[in-house]
């Protein structure tokens, strides 16, 4: 084979460039955003610390399933990504990856996530994980985040589903406190990822994308942020009896709840001056407070100093 030939021949990406888009397409700081409720919830569940095995299965479990879910988002989103400057890097949009390539792989994670959880976990288990990839893909992403503002609203199911994921596998059932760890989860998404929105308010308006500073002024997202802040807060609140959480949680959520309020309440009032500043500071922020509240749900059953 002539040099010649060797020029003009495709260039195939190498094996740990492939490996690495294959990840991408996982969304892996997704997927380390909803895992971090995961283990916290199981030392809760259990009351001390569960089988170390068990963790290991459960979460490797869920980062296949949140893995599946994003890969599929990034498979059906492909044509809307290339047009936002923040997911224009995605494999499917470089091309290091075809779509076929980024569909199988998607399928392939989803079933081996729900084997791996029905075989080395619970079929409870494995069924939360089944639904969570199931409501992601239909409802959020096929059904509501071209069409409606309440998208990420109800898109926040499916990012809650960690917490039930890893109560069952602890219980095999799921109680009213599994089912206030998933409120908690569920009413964070929107104050967590509306600020994002702002951020790039223009990217998702290009790609006809309705989030909620798309479609309503500055003030209107201002106060639903609010007004999902509260409700948050009342959540956590809600744990301490239902949970029979002690001093450790009940002190970091009052706190740390009162801080995320304010920072709310702060972007309201920049919101209702007609400009943002920086909406960024509450996206982070918000990142902050969900992971120290569940450090403080991890380690408050640890400990003797119960308020119940």
């Amino acid at each position: 084979m002539s040099s010649q030939t060797l020029n003009n021949a495709p260039v195939r990406p190498g094996f740990w460039r492939k490996a690495k888009a294959y990840f991408a397409l996982t969304k892996p700081r997704v997927i380390e955003l909803l895992l971090i409720a995961t283990v916290p919830t199981m030392i809760l569940a259990q009351r001390g610390i569960p089988d170390p095995w068990l963790v290991i299965a459960t979460v490797l479990g869920g980062a296949l399933s949140a893995g599946s879910a994003n890969s599929f988002n990034c498979y059906i989103d492909r044509d809307i990504d290339k047009i936002m400057g923040r997911t224009k890097s995605r494999p499917l949009v470089t091309g290091e990856l075809s779509a076929k390539e980024a569909y199988l792989f998607a399928w392939a994670l989803g079933i081996l996530s729900v084997v791996w959880l029905a075989v080395l976990v619970n079929l409870l288990a494995a069924a939360l994980s089944l639904a969570a990839i199931l409501f992601y893909v239909f409802v959020y992403t096929l059904l509501l985040k071209r069409r409606t503002p309440q998208n990420i609203v109800w898109g926040g199911a499916a990012g809650a589903m960690p917490v039930l994921i890893g109560w069952a596998a602890v219980t095999g059932e799921l109680n009213a406190a599994a089912w206030i760890l998933f409120l908690i989860v569920f009413l964070w998404t929107p104050p967590h990822y509306w600020p994002l929105s702002l951020r790039y308010k223009t990217e998702y308006s290009d790609a006809g994308v309705p989030m909620l500073p798309v479609v309503r002024n500055n003030k209107t997202v201002g106060f639903q942020i609010v007004l999902y802040a509260w409700a948050l807060v009342a959540s956590t609140l809600l744990l301490i009896p239902i949970g029979e959480m002690g001093i450790i949680y009940s002190a970091t959520a009052l706190v740390m709840g009162a801080l995320f309020i304010l920072e709310s309440h702060r972007l309201n009032k920049e919101a209702g001056k007609g400009e943002i500043k920086n909406p960024m500071r509450l996206f982070h922020g918000s990142i902050t407070y969900l992971t120290v509240l569940f450090i403080a749900i991890a380690l408050d059953p640890l400990f003797f100093f119960n308020l119940f």
